[in-house]
Parts: C-alpha cells; structure tokens; sequence
C-alpha cells in the first residue's frame, strides 16, 4: 500500500483506508461479522487509516471498529467526528470522551469537526480540541465539509496546533471542491480526505474500456486511482465486504499516467 503525510506531520496514512458510514447498523442490512471480517481484512492488506464519526448508527459503527482493531490498536490509525450540535466546548469534550469509550482506546488519532455549524464560533470548538490534545485524548485535529474560509478560520483559530485534513465528497463525478478548497489545500499542506470516492457506487459507464483494460482494472479501480492521483489527497471507501476490500486495496499499483489521469478528468469536467 501507498503512503502520504497527513498534514505536515511526520504521520504517514495508506492512500487508501476505509470508511464506516452506516455499517454497525442492522438497518444497513448488512452483517455485522462480516463487516468486522473486512475492516480486518482491509488492516492486513495495509489499508490501516480507519474513518468514523459518533453519529454514524448513533455510536454503533465506533464499537464495530472496537471489535475490529481488538489486539491490533498499534497497526492502525482510528480517526472519528464529532457532530455539529456537539461544537461548544464542553460538548466537545464530552463527544470525545464518548467516542473514546465506544472505540475501547485511551487516545484518538485524528478527531474532525463533521461539518460546519453557523450558530458555533469556530474558536469556541477549536479551543476545545487544542485541549483535548493537552490532554493526550487526541494526536491531530481535523475539519470535515469545511469551505476553504471555513477551514482557514479553524486554522487561525489554533494557538500552537494546525489542521491537519478536511474531510470532504470527492470523486471523478463529483468536484465542487477543485474550485477553491483544493488549491487552498495543496498550498497549506491539508490532507484532503475524499469520502464517497467513489460516490456512492454510482460507477459512471463512461470510463474508457482501453483504461481499464490498459491497467487491468475495474472502472471502481480507476476511480480510486484517479481521486487519489495528487499527493495531497487519500480516499476512504466504505466497504462492508472481503471482496470490495480487496478490490479497492488492489486500485493504485499501476499508477494512472499523466496523460491518462488528464483524459478522464476532460472526460468528467
């Protein structure tokens, strides 16, 4: 597996993990051992930056990766979210503590901000996540669905520490964020953390056939290769099975050549 910095830390993260929305949920349909089988499968195969946030099935999907990383907490990187309502300060402290307790760990590799809450100053919840990593409660602080204003103002919001992602959609077929948040990014060096990569299993049919059959890929494959081609940017498939996790641990060796990566992001403009 390929590995980038996060942020501007010395930390490195797979270019491909693994995201959690809406597994650990029986009314996702799926199972739960099997979805504890892949996240485990995904940590062989080196995929070990695993995503999740407390409002995902209410708290159920942090104790499937509980279950998952048991006896394995040192191979992976357990980034979670807390949700807006949850912004002012206390509430930020409490979130964590909760979060901490449902993943059965004693710190948080990566706490994000889920998504921008307008009735909170940014200050108010960045001070608190600065104090949660006094605490040793968190390694980094992150941003999910922030704009760049938003993002730059959590920035100057932190005293001595620095946003190191802002988790937001990205795919082939979906790039609003190309306009101003990723050259913002690229320049502060902000790990772009790209969720529904491969936006939601909506797989155009589109992709050239002499692409995938050039790198012997599916076109779910050349998606991730694709979103992740810049050095600035990893991806976080959810896949609730063995297969997909396979699959996707399987879509950035070869790499997309230049020529290849501009065709298709011509093609989807």
């Amino acid at each position: 597996m390929e590995f980038r910095p996060l942020g501007k830390t010395d930390e490195k993260v797979p270019v491909i993990g693994m995201g959690t929305w809406t597994m650990g949920n029986q009314a996702s349909g799926n199972d739960r051992s099997t979805e504890i089988e892949a996240l485990r499968r995904g940590i062989e195969l080196g995929m070990v930056l695993i995503d999740t946030a407390e409002a995902y099935g209410y708290g159920k999907a942090e104790g499937l990766v509980a279950e998952a990383v048991a006896g394995r907490r040192d191979e992976v990187l357990i980034a979670t979210k807390v949700s807006p309502e949850h912004f002012h300060y206390d509430d930020v402290l409490m979130s964590c503590d909760s979060s901490l307790q449902r993943l059965g760990i004693k710190q948080i590799d990566l706490y994000q901000l889920h998504w921008p809450n307008p009735r909170v100053p940014i200050r108010e919840s960045m001070r608190a996540m600065e104090q949660l990593v006094n605490q040793g409660k968190i390694r980094y602080i992150g941003v999910s669905n922030f704009s760049a204003e938003q993002t730059m103002e959590a920035q100057e919001s932190l005293s001595k520490n620095e946003v190191v992602s802002n988790q937001v959609q990205y795919s082939l077929t979906s790039r609003s964020i190309e306009r101003s948040l990723f050259p913002y990014c690229e320049r502060e060096k902000i790990t772009i953390i790209a969720y529904s990569p491969l936006d939601r299993g909506k797989i155009p049919g589109r992709i050239p056939k002499r692409i995938t059959e050039k790198y012997g890929m599916s076109p779910a494959q050349v998606m991730l290769n694709w979103v992740t081609y810049k050095d600035s940017v990893v991806a976080i498939p959810k896949a609730a099975s063995v297969g997909h996790i396979e699959e996707n641990s399987r879509s950035v060796t070869p790499r997309l050549s230049a020529e290849d990566y501009a065709l298709l992001s011509k093609l989807f403009s």
